[in-house]
């Protein structure tokens, strides 16, 4: 949570107890506080710490614009000035958090102090007609689980949003020939959500990999690691391609500037290097540089989104939907070629051969079962959607490469919803249940949410708290 910064402006209303307005903008600090949120505070700039002034307002812009916040939060403390609220969250163009506690019974004398939930409702209306995109966290107390669980469901969201404004791809060869699946509009990812790409031709990779192999060191450092994580079963020279690839796909990403990567993984990098470049992939993803196969942008984008929904916590594995089954109707086989990072693994992994190639430079294992997310970010005829939600892993017949037999709710509805498209054969996979935060996201990033196990009413009751 450290690493999102959230800009923390409770809000009161003249006509109500200004003190109560503050003694609960003061509790709701010490609840942030105790939960490790990293928050900017405008105490500094309105004299009770409260966002209801205009010229505070216009401060406490400057103030959020120049820390970098990543989010508001706009706790209630009694009724609110919601178009403050509004002005400041239009200024900011972040992620959105409205809450209020829960009032008070009346006193003897039937006054009410606070009227929050009344004002939640007014900022939520003036927030549509500012065309800003928000997340409602339910009126509850500040001791409730639903609190602390929603500030950290936005802190995610808000990471996620984040993550996606900054993408930058490095796109190592065009894709494949036979690929048509994975084309993409370039402009137009740049146009709509500034997703940037870095193309470069193989011959770069490939004169990196020499340049890597001469100086030795950092490639002399990935063998050792490699042998220490890994079974080995193949040549020592194989091996040393395998970590040259690796340092040189590395240094290219930091060069360009990159936080993901798309590689044309076959054919003509074999001709170049004899090997497949699937367990320098895994070593890539396993650093935290989400790295995709047959030059999938989109796989790419998805990647880096669920990651930051799992707050960079949990690595993820890129996978193909290949086969149903045998025995169970809602469970289908995830594999790719040997791509995936090794904390994904439930086994010590190998690396050899693949499943439908000659040249050596796959990791082999199994990854481990439990409860997972699996997503894909795509789209076609300008409209882009993001297919989510949940699975299990289960147990099924061995394969080769790196695979997991999974379990869904309704394996027909979603095979439908991947043939009708956008979709393709290709998904993102954690090891977390991230579904919740990516669907919030999907409202602050214009992307369409398509949940692929039909409980959106059930994910909204969970954001709401």
């Amino acid at each position: 949570m450290a690493q999102i910064i959230l800009g923390m402006a409770p809000t009161r209303r003249s006509i109500f107890s200004a003190p109560d307005a503050v003694k609960y903008a003061d509790l709701t600090r010490e609840k942030l506080r105790s939960l490790g949120v990293n928050f900017v505070d405008i105490d500094d700039i309105a004299q009770d710490g409260l966002l209801h002034n205009e010229q505070d307002r216009i401060r406490i812009a400057e103030k959020f614009k120049k820390a970098g916040v990543d989010g508001l939060f706009f706790p209630h403390g009694n009724f609110g000035t919601e178009y403050e609220v509004a002005r400041l969250a239009k200024a900011l163009n972040v992620p959105v958090l409205l809450w209020g506690p829960r009032d008070e019974r009346p006193d003897e004398n039937g006054v009410r102090l606070r009227d929050s939930q009344c004002g939640l409702f007014a900022t939520g209306k003036v927030l549509r007609r500012f065309r800003i995109p928000f997340t409602y966290l339910g009126n509850c107390r500040l001791e409730d689980e639903a609190f602390s669980r929603g500030i950290k469901n936005f802190l995610a969201v808000c990471n996620v949003v984040k993550a996606f404004r900054r993408i930058r791809i490095l796109q190592i060869g065009p894709r494949p020939f036979d690929f048509w699946s994975t084309m993409c509009n370039e402009g137009e990812l740049l146009e709509r959500f500034n997703i940037q790409l870095s193309p470069i031709p193989l011959p770069e990779l490939t004169e990196e990999v020499t340049r890597a192999k001469e100086e030795k060191s950092e490639v002399q450092n990935v063998i050792t690691y490699c042998k220490e994580h890994f079974d080995i079963h193949i040549r020592e020279e194989e091996l040393e391609n395998v970590a040259a690839l690796k340092v040189a796909i590395r240094r290219l990403a930091d060069r360009y500037g990159c936080n993901a990567a798309a590689i044309q993984c076959w054919n003509a990098l074999q001709g170049q290097l004899g090997i497949m470049p699937c367990a320098a992939n895994s070593l890539l993803n396993e650093e935290g540089l989400p790295l995709v196969c047959e030059t999938d942008i989109h796989g790419a984008i998805t990647a880096v989104l669920c990651e930051a929904a799992g707050m960079d916590e949990a690595r993820t594995f890129f996978a193909d939907w290949t086969v149903r089954h045998p025995d169970n109707e809602n469970g289908e086989l995830l594999q790719h070629c040997g791509p995936w990072p090794l904390s994904c693994a439930s086994c010590k992994p190998a690396i050899g051969y693949p499943l439908a190639f000659d040249h050596p430079g796959a990791v082999e294992a199994e990854a481990k079962h439990g409860e997972m997310t699996l997503c894909r970010f795509d789209g076609d005829n300008g409209e882009y959607s993001l297919l989510l939600g949940n699975a299990k892993g289960i147990d099924g017949p061995y394969t080769k490469g790196t695979y997991v037999w999974v379990e869904v709710q309704n394996w027909k509805r979603l095979e439908a919803k991947i043939v009708e498209g956008p979709y393709i054969h290709h998904c993102v996979g954690i090891h977390k249940d991230v579904v919740p935060v990516l669907y919030e996201a999907c409202k602050y990033i214009g992307v369409t949410p398509d949940l692929y196990d039909d409980n959106e009413e059930e994910i909204k009751a969970y954001i709401r708290g």
